[in-house]
């Protein structure tokens, strides 16, 4: 990633996050499901996460796929979802957040296990869940009427596996989850026609039983999504009485305050849905 200027040009803005620890609640429906279907213990496991899908996409500066060729029927057409650019980032950036939460290689799942039989069927009781993948917004592709993660897509489609985890789909999973990390693209926009993108993911996860998402408005790099990640949970262990929110503040502010990474487009981009407080 590049950034216009220089970042010690930033290091005296007055960002409104210097003052505020902030969360956001798409809707007051993604605020009942919250409360309602969020289970009442914290589950022991320290991680699961999902990323590095196969995709067959080739190298370049495009996203996604042909809009009129998505969907056949009802289901998928595996031969284009494959057709996404594949994300070998991801599995380093599940390796790193398995580390920072102190569990090993076998929480996570990539390639050939990050599908969508593997996330319906494994137990996803965790303090955090994370997807790192492709996102993909309702009325963004045609045939796509609520948003999706992409994961790598079976041989056959069936109703239950088609490569694509829909909305829908997800609110039925049955978290048990602290926080929900969406690395994936859009996670955290809408559909650009007033639909909604993010508060239909963010619901779906709430009535799965998520407590909190952490997304991100645009791609940002990969090494300082690590590093803030890091000084987010490091905050988190160091003081949790201040809550999830105080937790990105903090993290968000380590790298607003270093001149090598002052530019708010490495920082600024996450957010916090759902239960930020303690």
């Amino acid at each position: 990633m590049r950034c216009a200027g220089r970042h010690a040009d930033y290091l005296d803005t007055p960002w409104l996050a210097r003052r505020y620890a902030m969360t956001t609640l798409p809707t007051i429906a993604s605020l009942r499901a919250l409360r309602t279907f969020a289970a009442n213990t914290r589950a022991s496991a320290p991680f699961i996460g999902f990323g590095d899908p196969i995709l067959n996409g080739g190298n370049g500066s495009t996203r996604g796929i042909k809009m009129a060729s998505l969907f056949r029927g009802a289901i998928a057409d595996v031969d284009e979802v494959r057709k996404l650019l594949p994300l070998p980032d991801t599995a380093d950036e599940l390796r790193n957040l398995a580390r920072l939460l102190s569990a090993d290689e076998g929480s996570f799942y990539q390639r050939e296990a990050a599908t969508e039989t593997t996330v319906k069927q494994l137990p996803l009781a965790a303090q955090v869940i994370a997807f790192s993948t492709h996102g993909l917004i309702s009325g963004e592709l045609s045939g796509l009427a609520e948003p999706a993660l992409v994961l790598t897509p079976p041989d056959q489609p069936t109703e239950e596996d088609d490569g694509l985890l829909t909305a829908s789909e997800i609110a039925r999973l049955g978290m048990n989850a602290d926080w929900v990390i969406l690395s994936a693209c859009n996670t955290a926009s809408d559909d650009g026609k007033g639909g909604q993108g993010l508060s239909g993911l963010a619901r779906a996860f709430f009535y799965a039983g998520s407590r909190t998402l952490l997304v991100s408005h645009w791609p940002v790099a990969s090494q300082a999504t690590t590093t803030l990640t890091e000084a987010m949970f490091k905050a988190a262990n160091d003081n949790p009485a201040a809550g999830k929110a105080a937790a990105l503040q903090s993290a968000m502010l380590s790298l607003a305050d270093n001149e090598n990474t002052a530019h708010p487009a490495l920082w600024a981009p996450f957010v916090v849905v759902g239960e930020g407080r303690r």
